[in-house]
């Protein structure tokens, strides 16, 4: 990381580019220029490179490279599935979770806003989970074939659904399954034929990736309409001249995730996010409260309220780390995540929260420097005396 710099907690919200993958990337911006659909020798080794990162982002998933489209974000990638299963298949009711992340949030609100979709919003419990049989009711009350999206695993709290179970449900009542899987792959293994999911979005720069490289999953014979019109590329589903260097960044960096999950990567992680919290409990007993699941999480991820504070005050008092709090700021105003709020937390709690991910450079000695750092800020958030 930045030498001087913070210490990087901040994982969930972007990786910096590993930079294996940009060396593999860099020469399709240079060398290897050509359009891969043309028809001469400048072709030949862009169109062979973003054939092995399909290849390469399917093995990710278990997946087919058939059956990988690229996409330009995970936004997009999300809009593809949803509006797309919904106007390419006659869907009229979509169903997600009050947890979603904006991206399919302010998708289902355009899709009823624009052509009169039927949206269900599903609350979540307390750890921030949605109960399969809650699903099934909704699919039961609900108007016809459905489109239902729930992500893998919660930015904020790291939350994995149970979406294997949420898949079966959905499926018995002939739906199709989107999962939004930014956060969770690369992170811990992701199977689309052990989930059967029918949509699943990847997300680059989540991975090691640069912004700007995403892809979506779509099992083969599911029917979408495109999000871009136009050549043909990637299935007719997302015209435009392909990003070669783009998508072999994505598929170097879907390898490298694939053998850190191999070698024991997330258990390494899991073990510094446990040491963080364990001596943040014990510098302040009573006062450390975990937002989400205590096992059923991403192994990065450490959600805490502290007792007492404001988390972007602690944060402040805490230069000496890079992290995000579980609240905006509008005008000076801090208002509760609508995650946390959707697990039913109080406003105190939930304005209290911060948020602390690890990643693949985190070290023993960033968790010395984040605890002491915490701890100390804590102290001075005390001593100004505001709750």
């Amino acid at each position: 990381m930045n030498p001087g710099g913070p210490v990087y907690l901040d994982y969930n919200a972007t990786t910096p580019v590993d930079p294996r993958v940009t060396d593999a990337a860099m020469p399709y911006w240079t060398e290897f220029f050509g359009n891969p659909s043309s028809d001469h020798p400048y072709a030949d080794r862009p169109r062979h490179a973003l054939a092995t990162a399909r290849e390469q982002v399917a093995a990710l998933l278990g997946a087919r490279a058939d059956e990988i489209v690229f996409t330009a974000s995970g936004s997009e990638a999300n809009l593809l599935a949803l509006r797309g299963a919904v106007l390419g298949d006659g869907r009229g009711h979509l169903v997600i979770a009050a947890t979603e992340h904006p991206a399919v949030l302010q998708t289902a609100q355009a899709l009823e806003r624009l052509h009169g979709t039927e949206v269900t919003v599903l609350p979540v419990d307390h750890d921030g989970l949605l109960a399969p049989v809650a699903l099934d009711a909704a699919l039961v009350a609900g108007p016809g074939p459905a489109v239902v999206s729930i992500m893998a695993a919660n930015n904020e709290t790291g939350a994995l659904q149970p979406i294997t179970e949420l898949a079966t449900v959905a499926h018995r009542h002939g739906a199709l399954v989107h999962c939004d899987a930014a956060q969770a792959c690369g992170k811990i293994p992701v199977d689309v034929t052990e989930s059967t999911v029918d949509l699943l979005t990847v997300v680059g720069h989540k991975m090691y990736a640069p912004r700007g490289a995403a892809a979506l999953y779509v099992r083969d014979g599911v029917a979408l309409e495109p999000v871009v019109y136009g050549g043909g590329q990637e299935r007719g589903l997302r015209a435009g001249t392909e990003n070669v260097a783009l998508a072999v960044a994505l598929g170097t960096a879907a390898q490298l995730a694939a053998d850190d999950i191999a070698t024991g990567a997330p258990q390494r992680i899991a073990a510094l996010r446990d040491d963080l919290h364990d001596r943040l409990s014990t510098a302040l007993p009573g006062r450390i409260h975990l937002n989400g699941p205590v096992e059923r999480r991403l192994p990065n991820t450490l959600n805490i309220s502290i007792d007492r504070t404001r988390g972007h005050r602690v944060l402040t008092h805490a230069p000496e780390i890079a992290a995000s709090t579980g609240s905006a700021c509008h005008s000076g105003i801090h208002t509760p995540s609508p995650v946390l709020t959707a697990m039913n937390l109080d406003t105190d709690r939930a304005l209290a929260a911060i948020r602390l991910t690890l990643g693949r450079w985190s070290s023993s000695s960033d968790i010395d420097i984040a605890a002491d750092a915490l701890v100390r800020a804590v102290a001075h958030h005390d001593n100004e005396g505001i709750a």
